[in-house]
């Protein structure tokens, strides 16, 4: 990891080593944690309209933020410690569905591409 993701996931490993905590930060258990906490992320925006997800007062936001802090720091520490570069497999995520998704062919439309054959 580089930069602003490498500090974070540096803050985290000492946040656990300082606790004792790494027996319990197994790629398992932490990408249980992270369902979890997607879950309570999602919690936030079930049953509002469209539009209200899109214009959240003070507290919904504040809500929605401290979801999201979790949501990154697991996911981060997941990575960490499975020593995956967070930046450099959403870049290759991303090159991967820019050749699925050509602008012509997907533009305005919401369907899945078939998976790449290469």
């Amino acid at each position: 990891m580089s930069g602003e993701l490498e500090h974070l996931a540096a803050r985290l490993r000492e946040f656990v080593r300082e606790r004792d905590w790494e027996r319990f930060h197994t790629p398992k258990n932490l990408a249980m944690a992270l369902a979890g906490e997607a879950g309570e992320l999602v919690a936030e925006f079930q049953w509002l309209t469209a539009e209200e997800s899109c214009d959240l007062g003070e507290d919904a936001l504040r809500r929605v933020r401290a979801e999201l802090g979790d949501v990154t720091l697991y996911l981060v520490r997941l990575a960490d410690a499975l020593g995956v570069d967070l930046a450099e497999a959403a870049h290759a995520k991303l090159d991967e569905n820019e050749r699925r998704y050509d602008p012509e062919t997907y533009r305005g439309s919401a369907r899945k591409a078939p998976p790449l054959t290469s």
